[in-house]
């Protein structure tokens, strides 16, 4: 049996782009100019940041300042960026068999959300109704 070699962080990258221009217009004008990256796994500090104990819990993390919270008067900050995370986003496909696509693209919605400043549980009520 032959196996190919894991998604890089590229491929998740090019997954999220897609995933991204596949949404609304109006949604997508909302979020320009917002980062994805990809990074392996979340480091120490922000597992401590989010309470969690192991890196494999978090498979993406939005930073920056919700739309909710954001005014002109603000002094200007660090480009807002979604972080998504290849190692817990591949476990999370092999322990699900998930398609990556699906999976990559819920992990950038559910991001997306926070974006909008939407609470993880906002985001699970919708996601449950849609």
């Amino acid at each position: 049996m032959r196996h190919g070699t894991p998604p890089t962080a590229e491929d998740i990258v090019e997954m999220a782009e897609r995933a991204l221009s596949a949404i609304p217009e109006p949604l997508r004008r909302m979020v320009h100019g917002t980062a994805i990256v990809v990074e392996e796994a979340p480091d120490d500090e922000t597992l401590a940041e989010m309470g969690l104990d192991s890196p494999w819990e978090l498979t993406g993390l939005y930073r920056g300042v919700p739309l909710t919270q954001k005014s002109v008067s603000d002094v200007p900050h660090a480009p807002d960026t979604i972080v998504l995370y290849r190692e817990p986003i591949l476990l999370e496909w092999i322990e699900t068999g998930e398609d990556l696509f699906r999976l990559v693209r819920n992990v950038l919605i559910h991001e997306i959300g926070h974006h909008f400043g939407l609470s993880d549980e906002d985001i699970e009520r919708l996601e449950r109704e849609g």
